[in-house]
């Protein structure tokens, strides 16, 4: 029984179905953790959610920025971008079926030593709060009034977050962290805008799990969305965003003995001159 922890998807379904292969993937036994952005800018995001979806019995998966602008375009909250490939899952047959798994989708996944999120965590966030704020986002994602919180999701996706913060703002701020960060300035602050490697960032600002209080407490870290990062792993903190729908490499990761396998990225993918990564 093993446990492979995949980075960003991006609707690479020609890719990932090489990487099962060369993992040896069984789903009668083996369980998948993926770190977010299922889908979008690659060019089979229908066939990858369909196919999570029937396998959701032994995948997790948490909620990336991308996710969410899909639930914001299923609502009418965003707008189609020249890059996004959303429309086949919109138009499809069971589209209702699909958004309401994804609404279902956590914001963090804590299990053992591992707690995994696509994007980052606050500086002062321990583990309980990390927790605590993960749930309550994603209850509201899932409510009955979902499609009024997605809205108010994507108008404040660049919310700034502060300890004081209570209600939507709070829930708001939280899901930018979640999704978005990637960096801290020299106060702490998250900076959700840097999309450079870290090398490339404004002097003082460090890339956010070096200072994560939920580090320091003694659990590692797995994250994606930083592709101009690429794979990175040191003991407890590991990127798994190796940029594949930009060309790069798919990568698994076994928990069970620290083994990575990556796949060269097989998609075809129209790469327009500017994208927000």
């Amino acid at each position: 029984m093993a446990t492979w922890v995949i980075g960003d998807l991006h609707g690479c379904w020609l890719t990932l179905q090489r990487l099962l292969q060369r993992i040896a993937w069984d789903p009668d036994r083996d369980s998948l953790w993926f770190v977010g952005d299922l889908v979008n800018r690659g060019p089979s995001s229908l066939e990858v959610l369909r196919w999570a979806y029937s396998q959701r019995a032994r995948l997790t998966v948490v909620m990336g920025n991308h996710d969410l602008h899909l639930l914001a375009r299923a609502v009418g909250a965003a707008k189609p971008r020249e890059e996004d490939t959303l429309d086949e899952i919109l138009d499809a047959s069971d589209a209702d079926e699909l958004l309401s798994w994804l609404r279902s989708w956590p914001l963090v996944h804590h299990f053992g030593p591992y707690v995994m999120v696509h994007a980052g965590l606050a500086p002062d966030w321990n583990i309980d709060l990390t927790t605590g704020l993960a749930e309550a986002v994603a209850a509201r994602i899932a409510a009955p009034d979902s499609d009024d919180v997605v809205r108010m999701l994507y108008a404040r996706r660049k919310a700034a977050w502060s300890v004081d913060l209570r209600g939507d703002e709070q829930i708001a701020a939280a899901a930018a962290i979640f999704t978005r960060m990637r960096m801290i300035d020299s106060k702490g602050r998250a900076q959700l805008d840097f999309s450079g490697p870290p090398g490339a960032a404004p002097e003082g600002w460090k890339p956010w799990y070096l200072k994560s209080a939920v580090r320091s407490q003694g659990y590692r870290l797995l994250f994606g969305h930083w592709a101009q990062f690429g794979f990175f792993r040191a003991h407890d903190a590991i990127c798994l965003d190796s940029g594949c729908v930009y060309g790069g490499r798919l990568t698994a990761l076994r928990l069970n003995d620290g083994r990575v396998i990556q796949e060269d990225s097989i998609d075809a993918v129209a790469r327009p001159a500017a994208w927000e990564y």
